[in-house]
């Protein structure tokens, strides 16, 4: 045959065809085979964190790393409330458009501090709990520009050494008590367990915070640094949990459906603008059936709006922008009286369904993660609960503290969480805590406080510490498997974080640091030195750090901590001598050499206190 130019065509050799399609298919197996083991081992590093506290990695043949012994310089003292991340000295570079400049900003590595961050001049081991919750050594938060600017209302006042924290607030200057009496009066669920976590927006000192704990209530009290500076760290020294953010243009750090309660007390976030960007973040944040607390403007704007530099006409506006917002999100009004207005978000998901497709804001699309919290933008959109964990409402949820101990629905969300791994997991931290305390027997004392699991799974150690008078901050590293939703369900509250950065606190903030191959984990990422230097900064003096770890890292970590002015002994772990080790760590205290010669030649054991 011919083709249209008179040549002859060619037809190919079918002999060669049958060998090359062979060949042909064989190649794509393989690399099918390939693409499967591939995926499967990304897979599986991302789940580190869930397998590491079921399964123990078996230790490689590989010697200890070494390094050369470094002693870390210490920071000018101007540096003794220094936080990273939140550090006034670079807020210029960032526009105040929406408060940008409070955000978390962190220094890039080459700006990065390589020094010991000094405690100020005459600081003194903090007042032990419960007595701290009252009082604190002035000398510990040299505060001065707070006690002047909010003495008129009852936040705190300086009597000699000590500053005292009567617990008033700007909407509750005769006390917190009565306040969060009126409160429980408009929601009974406060004091029958149902409710178990709150966060406080815009927490002034975190009084109200620190009213709830008796009530057995956990409180996560939340400001930025801001111009009055040590909200965070006077709720810290007093013992009261808390952590330095602010809603702005990022995503608050912790997963879709985490608190039971919010309450804002004339924090002054512009509610209703943006397109009630703000508003639909507590909404995200809080689980289906939780409540929204509020006083200030425009709650009771009829008695109220003469004390707030505007007019009936513009509160009454603002007013019904709030309810119309609210009513959007599919959140009713519960109760209101006198200052305090209380509302409830929709216990499933009927509301949301009956959202017409036009209605602003939008419902979010599948494009955007509920549970994604680490530098995520804000976007104008409701984050409607998923129904396939209809369980975690409030209405559903088993009330405190049964609850602590019931294998939460959303453990269906992590890699080979199941009812059994859970229950394996309390009773591995039931038995570990025991151990730490015969290693520490200031653990589970007046002495010990505030603490922070750096890298937890579902809690755990926080769960065997519950009868003990302390609270724990548990963090989810943002690379890995977010188990927080467990967290919260349980009851405890924790936060996503990145170890490569800064924490959202201020210096000596923290009793006790615990971490469970969490270098081992993130050595990859997070340089040790960085890492290390960053416990420093947030451990108090006299604190402990608990490191399990690889016998790869532990003589590394030794090293560091000793230029650190760490002493450290190595244990072995409550199974005897096997190959992963633990740390115990003592943070000495010690007071720069640029302070007054009296704190110089200071010498306090931490044995004395």
């Amino acid at each position: 045959m011919n083709n249209q130019d008179g040549k002859p065509v060619t037809h190919p050799d079918k002999s060669r065809l049958v060998p090359m399609a062979i060949i042909f298919v064989v190649i794509c197996g393989f690399s099918f085979y390939m693409g499967i083991i591939f995926c499967s081992e990304k897979y599986r590093s991302l789940s580190i964190y869930s397998q590491k506290s079921i399964e123990s990695p078996k230790e490689s043949s590989i010697s200890p790393l070494q390094i050369k012994y470094i002693s870390f310089p210490e920071c000018s003292i101007d540096f003794q409330d220094y936080t990273p991340c939140t550090d006034p000295r670079r807020w210029k570079k960032y526009g105040s458009y929406r408060q940008t400049l409070l955000e978390r900003h962190c220094p890039p590595e080459y700006e990065r501090r390589e020094c010991l961050v000094p405690p100020p001049d005459g600081y003194k081991p903090p007042i032990r709990w419960p007595k701290s919750r009252d009082e604190c050594w002035y000398s510990n938060v040299p505060n001065e520009w707070i006690n002047k600017q909010k003495s008129n209302q009852h936040w705190l006042r300086k009597e000699g050494e000590k500053f005292i924290f009567p617990g008033g607030g700007t909407m509750f200057p005769n006390g917190v008590g009565k306040y969060v009496d009126l409160m429980q009066d408009l929601v009974p669920e406060i004091k029958d367990g149902t409710i178990r976590t709150a966060i406080d927006t815009g927490c002034g000192v975190a009084s109200w915070g620190g009213d709830l704990l008796d009530r057995g209530i956990l409180t996560l009290s939340l400001a930025p640094r801001d111009n009055h500076r040590a909200q965070i760290q006077f709720a810290l020294e007093r013992g009261i949990p808390a952590i330095l953010g602010v809603i702005s243009t990022q995503r608050l750090p912790f997963p879709s459906n985490s608190f039971d309660m919010a309450h804002c007390s004339r924090c002054l976030i512009p509610w209703t603008e943006f397109g009630g960007i703000y508003l639909l973040e507590i909404h995200r944040i809080i689980r289906p059936g939780g409540f929204w607390v509020l006083s200030g403007p425009p709650i009771n704007y009829k008695r109220r709006w003469r004390g707030w530099n505007s007019t009936v006409e513009a509160q009454r506006s603002d007013y019904e922008k709030l309810q119309e917002l609210l009513t959007k999100l599919c959140f009713k009004m519960y109760k209101i009286k006198g200052d305090i207005a209380v509302w409830q978000k929709s216990s499933d998901n009927n509301c949301y369904l009956e959202l017409a497709r036009n209605t602003y804001p939008p419902k979010c699309d599948s494009s955007l993660e509920p549970d994604s919290a680490w530098y995520t933008p804000l976007r104008a959109c409701i984050v409607v609960p998923d129904p396939k964990y209809n369980k975690s409402s409030l209405s559903s949820i088993s009330k405190w503290p049964e609850r602590l101990h019931v294998t939460p629905e959303r453990i269906s969300m992590i890699h080979r969480g199941k009812a059994r791994t859970f229950k394996h997991d309390n009773i591995k931290w039931k038995k570990l805590a025991a151990y730490y305390k015969m290693l520490i027997p200031d653990l589970g004392t007046d002495k010990i406080r505030n603490v922070m699991d750096m890298n937890t799974l579902y809690g755990g150690f926080a769960a065997a510490l519950i009868n003990d008078s302390v609270w724990v901050m548990n963090v989810v590293s943002s690379y890995a498997t977010n188990s927080l939703p467990v967290v919260f369900d349980r009851g405890l509250i924790g936060t996503l974080h990145d170890w490569c950065e800064a924490f959202s606190t201020y210096p000596r903030t923290y009793d006790l640091l615990h971490l469970d191959a969490l270098f081992t984990a993130e050595s990859h990422r997070c340089e040790m030195k960085y890492v290390l230097l960053e416990m420093d900064r947030i451990l108090r003096p006299c604190g402990y750090a608990i490191i399990r770890e690889s016998i790869y890292f532990t003589d590394a970590i030794t090293t560091i901590a000793k230029g650190m002015r760490w002493e450290c002994r190595k244990e072995d772990t409550e199974k005897g001598s096997d190959t992963p080790k633990i740390l115990i760590c003592q943070k000495k205290l010690w007071y720069s050499s640029n302070q007054s010669s009296i704190w110089q030649t200071m010498n306090l054991s931490c044995q004395e206190n």
